[in-house]
């Protein structure tokens, strides 16, 4: 007897089923465990990435802590023991937090009349290439300020230029004292130039500003704008 057209269908369909169960049950045979090994994997690989963020984050909050409790006690005056927590924060593998621990380190160096302990860690800090700049910079700034009365004004020069041009975020620290380095080397024109720029930039504040505007004006350079004629353009 004949299949209907019905018929016909249900029976390609039932033996498609079969088919797909037969290779199905076949496939799992076959590869079933490394399935099953590389889902557990992804998942062990997953949770790891997991904890490795929480940990990192846990770390970070200890530093943190770490860091702020230093710094308050010093604000406080209680200077007990901050140099060997600084020294253990200094090693963190989170840069921000150990470079700042170096820093203050310097600075409490610096405070207790050790210039040349204080220099010497600006300028290990200023030289280390696995520092963000910024933090280099400011440890150059640091150093060069230290040593100030004591380094030859060429160097001063040298040393701070790349920093004392206008839009550089040290430009106020920088530019003060490579324009006084240009005075001590009869450079007057060079001195003026640089206070004439700080006297106008709008990034500094007002009192760094007034006071190399006044510099500027014994040098010979007027930073006060030319009021506007009345009737005029």
């Amino acid at each position: 007897m004949a299949l209907t057209p019905q018929n016909n269908d249900a029976f390609f369909r039932e033996v498609d089923e079969q088919l797909r169960a037969e290779q199905l049950a076949s496939f799992w045979h076959r590869y079933g465990r490394f399935v099953l090994l590389a889902v557990g994997l992804g998942l062990a690989l997953f949770a790891g990435f997991l904890w490795w963020q929480n940990h990192r984050a846990a770390q970070a909050g200890q530093d943190s802590e770490a860091l702020s409790a230093v710094l308050t006690d010093l604000g406080a005056g209680k200077k007990a023991g901050a140099k060997a927590k600084l020294d253990a924060i200094a090693k963190s593998p989170r840069q921000g937090y150990s470079v700042t621990a170096r820093l203050t380190s310097a600075a409490m160096a610096l405070e207790a009349g050790d210039t040349k302990g204080a220099a010497a860690q600006f300028k290990t800090i200023a030289e280390d290439s696995s520092v963000p700049q910024p933090f280099r910079d400011l440890a150059l700034i640091r150093q060069t300020a230290t040593e100030y009365d004591t380094l030859p004004p060429a160097q001063v020069i040298a040393r701070l230029k790349p920093l004392a041009v206008a839009g550089n975020p040290w430009f106020g620290s920088a530019g003060e004292m490579v324009a006084v380095a240009h005075i001590k080397m009869n450079q007057p024109a060079q001195a003026a130039t640089i206070f004439g720029a700080m006297a106008k930039s709008v990034d500094l504040p007002e009192t760094l500003r007034s006071r190399a505007s006044r510099m500027a004006g014994a040098l010979g350079v007027d930073t006060v704008a030319e009021p506007r004629a009345a009737g005029k353009e």
